[in-house]
């Protein structure tokens, strides 16, 4: 009986102490994006140099259908930091696009810029984006920052989503369709490279065929705001023998304009301080620096993030 009661005590010792030492973390979630894309690994080494360097904080990547998915996410209390492609970011703060109303979001820092990556198979007769009508094409997970680019590339190249068959996939899956002649074409908005896009590159019989878009940019800025750029995608990527020319977007790390001040400001400093860390992760990591970070958000910073930027001698924009 009183080995029973002692085990009994034992537990409940155990259990105090669990709680206790639960309530003194700090749980971060990211929403990232696709396995085959860079959110995802990104957003993995900031999850483990969070937790390596700010006491008490437990953070994980969690993959997602990316942009506009990551800033509802944000908007519902389920994921502290997103990564969102700057043209959702800034429809979400301003209730256009896929959001009916302001989202209070708030920018951390700003990462690397994505490229619109048309892809598909040299031989396949498809040379410009009008030449994807009546063709069967991915244009990105739904609720990804990819399908909104993927609509308004379309329309500014005079075609709908009525003028294509759509699919909507993810990198990999994308990658996987095209590779079997599922569909014909896919968008990809992503850093350079992709694993996924540079999988099917070097797979044996598989030559790709990259579809520029550059010239769209001046239609998308007329229709949609400065967040579009033109930007050269370089030859050899995806074993392109040529550079490719086309519309890129910058990518935001975003957070709710309720977060913890104190935590921003630590992951903002950790983030920055710590960017070699990052860089071994992914090539497109390495691009994060001082002035980067703080270079053509479309959404205000948040309070945290702006006070350590601040104390850098950088001067940010706030609400």
């Amino acid at each position: 009986m009183k080995t029973s009661l002692r085990s009994i005590l034992l537990v409940l010792v155990s259990l105090l102490a669990a709680l206790a030492l639960a309530q003194d973390r700090t749980f971060v979630t990211i929403a990232t994006g696709g396995t085959g894309g860079v959110y995802y690994v990104y957003g993995g080494g900031l999850a483990n140099l969070l937790g390596q360097w700010i006491p008490g904080v437990e953070a994980t990547a969690e993959a997602t259908a990316a942009s506009v998915d990551n800033v509802k996410l944000v908007e519902a209390g389920r994921a502290e930091l997103a990564f969102s492609l700057s043209d959702t970011a800034a429809d979400a703060y301003n209730g256009s696009g896929s959001f009916t109303a302001p989202v209070p979001v708030r920018a951390v820092a700003v990462l690397y810029n994505n490229y619109t990556h048309i892809v598909a198979l040299e031989g396949s007769g498809i040379e410009t984006v009008a030449d994807l009508a009546g063709k069967r094409v991915s244009t990105g997970a739904a609720g990804s920052g990819t399908e909104v680019i993927a609509l308004r590339v379309l329309e500014a190249a005079g075609l709908s989503e009525a003028d294509i068959t759509q699919d909507r996939l993810g990198a990999s899956e994308s990658a996987a369709a095209l590779k079997d002649r599922r569909i014909d074409a896919f968008f990809w908005s992503g850093g350079l490279p992709t694993a996924a896009v540079l999988d099917l590159a070097n797979s044996p019989g598989t030559t790709l065929k990259l579809v520029g878009s550059g010239e769209l940019v001046e239609p998308l800025q007329a229709s949609y705001g400065p967040q579009y750029q033109s930007a050269e995608l370089p030859a050899g990527t995806y074993n392109n023998a040529e550079p490719v020319t086309v519309v890129a977007v910058a990518n935001v790390l975003l957070t709710s304009a309720e977060a913890d001040p104190e935590l921003i400001y630590q992951i903002t400093m950790n983030m920055i301080e710590n960017r070699e860390q990052l860089a071994a992760i992914h090539p497109e990591a390495a691009k994060l620096s001082l002035e980067s970070a703080v270079a053509g958000s479309p959404i205000p910073f948040h309070a945290g993030a702006a006070r350590y930027y601040e104390e850098q001698g950088q001067t940010v924009a706030t609400e």
